[in-house]
């Protein structure tokens, strides 16, 4: 399984928005969204603020690939479902980074069914 280099995990995990595209069932990239990310350690992980009837997160349940760009940054990486034990962990990250927003833009994450779709992002190798 490919690794994130130190390089990625600082740049995705500073910046302030990503852009996450899934893999549809047809093979094809889908429509770019632009959402938060939180590092915990060496992990990357992403949250549907709307649950899981939102479009994006429904798109990364097809075949569970797609790519995350932010900057000069591109990775091509595997949805992951993450264990429900990191979610404090999420969390704390999330208020970590965020903390300058107003509470109801910041708790958006926070919520049970924010937490429900936790995702790890897992680097691939391209093509595969």
């Amino acid at each position: 399984m490919t690794k994130w280099t130190s390089d990625q995990l600082d740049k995705i995990g500073r910046a302030e928005e990503v852009q996450i595209e899934s893999i549809g069932r047809d093979g094809k990239l889908g429509k770019s969204v632009t959402i938060w990310v939180a590092r915990v350690g060496d992990d990357l992980y992403v949250r549907s603020v709307k649950g899981h009837n939102s479009h994006w997160f429904r798109g990364t349940q097809a075949r569970h690939e797609g790519r995350i760009r932010t900057g000069r940054v591109q990775q091509d990486i595997t949805f992951v479902e993450a264990a429900p034990d990191i979610n404090d962990e999420v969390d704390a990250a999330y208020r970590a980074k965020y903390r300058r927003y107003a509470g109801n833009i910041l708790n958006s994450v926070l919520t049970p069914e924010a937490r429900s779709t936790t995702i790890k992002l897992v680097p691939r190798a391209a093509g595969s």
